[in-house]
């Protein structure tokens, strides 16, 4: 089963990343994505130039990642949901179609009518999905939002690693953070609703907003603020973990960073110190137990930031080889691009351009079989519009007219 969703039609009516990405990890996993664009500006996210202050686009070149790896794989249709005349098109690609997904507001859906009603009495067993920024119900139903506002500053994450003293709070580590998590949930949750449909005969409507992703990865300290009853005290900018020297990051001798994860400190204590030349503190009888650890954490972190701070990232990472607990390096974007294991596994994969040139993306973290990811590029602007619509039973007299009354692009 390299391709579990093959046989799966997916309509996509939607832009920017957050549901895009769900469409593009359904792709991934074998299904046929249409995805509608305005036959006269496409999705947005394509007119975006600059990303992060950084160009979206290598001079001469067509590839952008901001594109390409939230649409790769699907097929693009150039339909203008608002003229009657594109009707019937978009009626019988409703009616061809498992799964629905947009992430439009409730009033764009009502005007263009294709609100869970209007999709469903065309298809009643189709999968809706909503991708919304606060959810279907509630206040803030008819309110936009991108992962910026309502996964990071609402969702709680943007608090939790915001020092108390900080001029302003912490942004994201990553464009389109929020969305990529947000679409990974998406795409879960259609292949769930794909099993109950087939097991039960039930079709769904799905929604995941941004607020809800953004309070389940924080879940940890939200569920904690619930049983105390407020919120949390800011743990400040150490990353130890209380009474535990062996968890947090310390710094190298040549600035890099080591995150230790060692969860339990008198089982790795020995063969750390042993390691990093402090064998008097191996058998030292304050780091013995968990209790006299913690009386002496302070003691046991200044061992352990001095052991690592007098050695460079290369010469912690040999020592650390040898040892049994969980660490890591800190890695930036470049490093993770070129990490070995994600090469290994065939999560840093390869794609052909539209000029034909071999260019990199990051695969979507479920490998079935061990089967490469085999990823496709994304579409260019409206690229199979007649494609598509001629699968349909529309001929080329109609396609014609379509085109002059702008109807498709």
């Amino acid at each position: 089963m390299k391709k579990p969703m093959t046989g799966v039609r997916v309509l996509e009516v939607a832009q920017f990343t957050f549901v895009p990405a769900a469409g593009a990890v359904l792709a991934d996993w074998g299904a046929d994505v249409i995805k509608i664009e305005n036959p006269v500006t496409g999705d947005a996210q394509r007119g975006l130039v600059t990303v992060l202050g950084r160009s979206a686009f290598k001079p001469g070149a067509s590839f952008a990642p901001i594109i390409e790896a939230p649409n790769r794989g699907k097929r693009s249709v150039g339909l203008s949901l608002a003229l009657e005349q594109s009707r019937p098109a978009f009626e019988e690609l409703v009616r061809r179609s498992d799964v629905f997904l947009t992430n439009h507001l409730p009033q764009t859906r009502a005007k263009l009518r294709m609100d869970i009603d209007d999709v469903r009495r065309i298809n009643p067993d189709i999968i809706y999905v909503i991708g919304s920024g606060f959810g279907a119900r509630g206040p803030d139903r008819d309110a936009g939002a991108y992962d910026a506002t309502a996964f990071w500053a609402r969702g709680g994450s943007a608090a939790g690693v915001t020092a108390d003293d900080a001029d302003a709070p912490s942004y994201m580590p990553a464009g389109a953070y929020g969305d990529n998590i947000g679409g990974l949930t998406i795409a879960g949750a259609v292949a769930a609703a794909l099993f109950g449909r087939l097991a039960t005969g039930q079709t769904s409507v799905i929604d995941v907003s941004l607020l809800a992703v953004g309070a389940w990865t924080m879940q940890f300290d939200v569920n904690l603020a619930m049983q105390y009853g407020c919120s949390l005290p800011k743990v400040g900018s150490r990353t130890q973990a209380i009474g535990n020297p062996l968890t947090g990051a310390y710094r190298c001798a040549d600035g890099r960073f080591i995150q230790l994860s060692m969860l339990q400190p008198t089982r790795y204590w020995p063969q750390f110190c042993r390691l990093f030349g402090l064998e008097n503190a191996a058998t030292d009888e304050r780091f013995a137990s968990l209790e006299s650890l913690a009386g002496h954490a302070e003691e046991a972190i200044a061992l352990v930031a001095g052991a690592i701070g007098s050695r460079t990232l290369d010469d912690c990472t040999r020592l650390l080889n040898q040892a049994d607990g969980p660490w890591a390096q800190v890695q930036d974007a470049w490093e993770v691009a070129n990490d070995a294991s994600l090469i290994a596994n065939g999560r840093i994969a390869e794609i052909v351009d539209a000029q034909g040139s071999t260019q990199k993306l990051v695969a979507s973290p479920a490998q079935f079989d061990e089967a490469s990811s085999d990823l496709r590029r994304a579409p260019m602007f409206a690229e199979h519009t007649d494609e598509v619509l001629r699968e349909l039973g529309i001929g080329d007299d109609e396609l014609f007219n379509l085109k002059f009354d702008g109807a498709i692009g």
